[in-house]
């Protein structure tokens, strides 16, 4: 994989795949993904991506919460690479927020997520983490982890209403 690798479109199989636990953290394959999920996420100026956007049904994602032209209004966070990842829900209650996706593009949704979460995952040597996310950084992760489940963030909205163009979607933030 390189950094011409494509972004798989909604439609393509594998993103509609369940992912495969990691086990070998010693792999060069695994090591290059990694490094393509990085490059590809920065040129397509995304917060996150999960190994089956990249053609690769393997439990490996990255958020990275940052302003970007697609999420100008993104808290600054560093990058943080999620293998074989769970989570525990922090607190129940919901809120619906706007999320596009580099795996279908042109679309922006309201859709709701947990506020707090609880994320256990290993890091690219394969030690276990723990992390609490909140708020922003908890949506991507929750976005990106459907990804590893075989789902796309449309399948979590409540009402097709809630779905609009991009381009509406950036009149309204602007406004």
């Amino acid at each position: 994989m390189t950094s011409s690798t494509p972004i798989f479109q909604l439609g393509a199989e594998v993103l509609r795949r369940q992912a495969q636990p990691v086990d070998d953290f010693a792999c060069p394959e695994f090591h290059t993904l990694i490094e393509t999920m990085r490059e590809m996420m920065l040129e397509a100026n995304g917060v996150g991506i999960a190994a089956p956007q990249l053609g690769a049904s393997l439990q490996v994602l990255i958020i990275a919460s940052r302003p970007t032209s697609r999420y100008p209004h993104a808290p600054e966070m560093p990058p943080i690479l999620m293998v074989n990842p769970s989570f525990e829900i922090s607190d129940s209650a919901q809120v619906k927020d706007w999320e596009g996706c580099l795996s279908v593009p042109g679309i922006r949704a309201l859709v709701p997520r947990y506020q707090a979460i609880e994320v256990q995952y290993q890091n690219q040597q394969g030690d276990v983490c723990r992390l609490a996310l909140q708020g922003f950084p908890a949506r991507v992760f929750q976005h990106e982890f459907d990804h590893l489940l075989g789902l796309v963030y449309l399948d979590r909205v409540e009402n097709n209403q809630d779905i609009i163009a991009e381009t509406e979607f950036f009149k309204r933030i602007a406004a």
